[in-house]
């Protein structure tokens, strides 16, 4: 049997391409509503770091997946 391109399994890529590292503010939903899971992650660091001010109900996927990630280096993750 011929492996064809279909065939081939992206997570055994040894370099995959990643969207991980797109800016935020480039985002085609970053205008929608953060997700649940942002939400409660947000809420989650917001405490752990004593900065419950932090977590704002209104946040876009945008704003609250920039908060994660300062509220992750402030709490050195």
């Amino acid at each position: 049997m011929t492996t064809t391109k279909d065939d081939t399994n992206p997570k055994l890529d040894p370099n995959p391409p990643s969207n991980m590292q797109k800016d935020p503010d480039d985002w085609v939903s970053g205008d929608e509503p953060m997700t649940g899971a942002q939400a409660s992650y947000l809420k989650t660091l917001s405490e752990q770091v004593n900065e419950p001010d932090a977590f704002d109900p209104g946040l876009t996927k945008a704003e609250a997946s920039k908060r994660i990630d300062a509220l992750k280096a402030k709490a050195g993750r």
